[in-house]
């Protein structure tokens, strides 16, 4: 079994707005060469999610996990993502499609922002040229 991954983000119309999610994609890649990995976006980029989909059926995998990239659970999370599982997975009846929860519901996601903002707290109290509000 060939398993596929894909990194569902919301998308903007600023095309600079991917480069996090293709750095998170890398640092992926890095740790597990063998697996198939596409980003997918909900709305205003490309690939969407049945396009990035296909890509990975079309590569050989016939097992996908599709990743939520979202902090918040709202209407989108909630909603529009499950429907476009779905629909991956009645397009490729023979490919087990799975949806993990959202990024934002993951307490290592949550200690890594907690972490990083006490840093950013730290280095602007240790930067010299930093105003006082």
């Amino acid at each position: 079994m060939r398993q596929g991954l894909i990194l569902l983000a919301h998308g903007a119309r600023d095309p600079r707005w991917r480069e996090p999610f293709e750095a998170l994609a890398e640092r992926i890649r890095a740790q597990r060469p063998e697996l198939g990995l596409r980003l997918a976006f909900l709305e205003l980029m490309a690939p969407d999610l049945l396009t990035a989909g296909e890509e990975l059926v079309a590569g050989g995998c016939d097992a996908l996990r599709v990743v939520p990239i979202f902090l918040g659970q709202g209407g989108h999370v909630r909603d529009d993502v499950p429907l476009l599982v779905d629909a991956l997975r009645n397009r490729y009846s023979g490919v087990a499609v799975t949806q993990s929860s959202a990024a934002g519901k993951d307490g290592g996601v949550l200690d890594a922002l907690a972490s990083f903002c006490v840093r950013a707290l730290d280095e602007h109290g240790s930067d010299s040229s930093a105003s006082s509000t």
